[in-house]
């Protein structure tokens, strides 16, 4: 053989290996690839957390979901309201103006808490109504009574007549962690049993949503999709315990956008308790007006930890006052647990009852103070509010007894204060929420009973007087 042959045999052997060399190194020897490793690396491990691992860790909901469908209602109200509109018919006959009475109809969710038919939900679910009925999940329709609500917590319970069944348990706001699972049931659009999951995005969160002078807002804030009509329905954990109650939404257009907010059970299950109970939300309060602490306020006033809620004002009367606090304390901690934020604190106090002894630790120019506290009610005292005594409802208004900050700002020692207002005698006179009435039938009015006393249980009114919420006084007289 040629030299010259030789030599392009091993050109070609040489070229080969090369080659072959090339494509090995390239796309088959992970160790000699070339450019950024780390990013290289990076792509399997990002792949094989998506798709490989969770197959054993997944959360399944849908035990959970099986059982507690069955304990969220579906509750439907019917109002009657009258309406005007102008008719030149009926006018000739009637007058100006033609009265004729509208039902108008909605829609919530409810939970059931008890085998023998307790049902909560939302007040701003069941408010005004006429009629309330409350449809299982196996389509039995019920007519249910309302036994109490309370606008301060936004919570209202019903009883259904039936017995033996399913209801889910109470669990513990208190334990749930940031980013842990929960549930979210009800029915949205009167769409029934609609299952929805996320998050726990945040906890204690005030919204000013709720109208009430004594409103509680602490609530939980979630990323599981609410509608209308998921309002009073079950927020579970994982282990199907009933940990809220779904009420309020944030959104500009009025449908879900992301955020969803619940009532603790902690704040739910007391409320539940003391309407079975008394008819009446046993409300304690300490006696101060509070707020956050702000990097603003703590410039202004010196404060060295921007935690802890700031006493802005003292009730005079009150058991903050009597305990000895002031004006410019921060608390830091109430019955044995911290208070970073006022929405915290309401929560806390929220969970007892007037005559409660309770200690309250404060910040005072940078130094510690512990007071003993004993928990009054709205009126001042440490008494139990019975409904039917205390407060009621008569000519189409709510009325509740004066707060000690009622009876210093109006300056007067007698009457009762209007918080709610439907159809009736009341409302057409063109009483509002906030005025106080002082008198009825010539009668000081100190309570509830008070007035049915002075009114024959509603069947008599000849005068009235008051106060409005402007602090004028104002008097009605009328033919007997």
């Amino acid at each position: 053989m040629s030299g010259r042959k030789i030599a392009g045999i091993a050109a070609i052997a040489i070229l080969s290996a090369l080659v072959a060399l090339f494509v090995y190194t390239r796309f088959l020897d992970e160790p000699f690839k070339t450019g950024n490793a780390g990013m290289e690396e990076q792509v399997p491990a990002h792949f094989t957390n998506v798709f490989s691992v969770p197959q054993e860790g997944l959360v399944d909901f849908s035990e959970v979901a099986e059982n507690i469908v069955h304990t969220v209602v579906h509750v439907k109200t019917k109002t009657i309201q009258n309406y005007s509109y102008r008719n030149p018919i009926m006018e000739f006959f009637y007058g100006e103006q033609y009265s004729r009475p509208r039902e108008v109809k909605g829609y919530g969710s409810g939970v059931i808490v008890s085998s023998d038919g307790y049902i909560i939900t939302n007040n701003h679910v069941i408010e005004g109504a006429d009629e309330v009925d409350v449809t299982l999940n196996d389509n039995r329709t019920f007519h249910a009574n309302v036994i109490g609500r309370d606008p301060s917590t936004d919570i209202a319970v019903l009883k259904i007549d039936s017995k033996g069944l399913p209801y889910v348990r109470y669990g513990d706001s208190d334990e749930l962690k940031l980013g842990q699972w929960v549930i979210a049931i009800g029915n949205p659009f009167n769409l029934t049993s609609t299952v929805t999951a996320g998050i726990v995005s945040a906890k204690g969160r005030s919204l000013g949503i709720l109208d009430s002078q004594y409103r509680i807002e602490s609530f939980i804030q979630t990323d599981a999709a609410l509608n209308v009509g998921n309002s009073g329905g079950a927020l579970v954990n994982t282990s199907g315990e009933l940990v809220g109650i779904t009420t309020a939404i944030i959104s500009p257009s009025g449908a879900y956008a992301g955020n969803s907010f619940a009532i603790p059970i902690n704040i739910v299950r007391k409320v539940v308790e003391d309407l079975q109970e008394y008819g009446e939300v046993q409300r304690a309060i300490i006696g101060v007006n509070i707020i956050d602490v702000t990097s603003e306020l703590a410039e202004q006033e010196n404060i060295d930890n921007l935690k802890g809620v700031y006493v802005t004002d003292i009730v005079s009367g009150g058991a903050a006052e009597e305990a000895g606090m002031k004006t410019g304390d921060i608390i830091i901690n109430f019955d044995g647990k911290k208070t970073d934020t006022a929405a915290e604190l309401q929560e806390r106090v929220s969970r007892k009852r007037p005559g409660d002894r309770v200690r309250v630790v404060v910040m005072r120019n940078n130094k510690r103070h512990e007071y003993d506290i004993v928990l009054r009610n709205l009126a001042g005292g440490t008494d139990v509010v019975v409904a039917g005594e205390d407060s009621g409802v008569i000519f189409g208004v709510r009325l509740e007894p004066l707060t000690l900050a009622d009876k210093s700002e109006y300056r007067v020692n007698t009457g009762m204060k209007v918080t709610g207002v439907q159809d009736g005698r009341f409302q057409d006179l063109g009483i509002r929420e906030g005025y106080i009435i002082l008198e009825v039938n010539g009668e000081e009015i100190n309570s509830y009973k008070d007035i049915k006393n002075a009114t024959r249980d509603g069947a008599e009114l000849e005068s009235l007087k008051g106060l409005q919420s402007n602090g004028t006084y104002f008097s009605y007289q009328f033919r007997k």
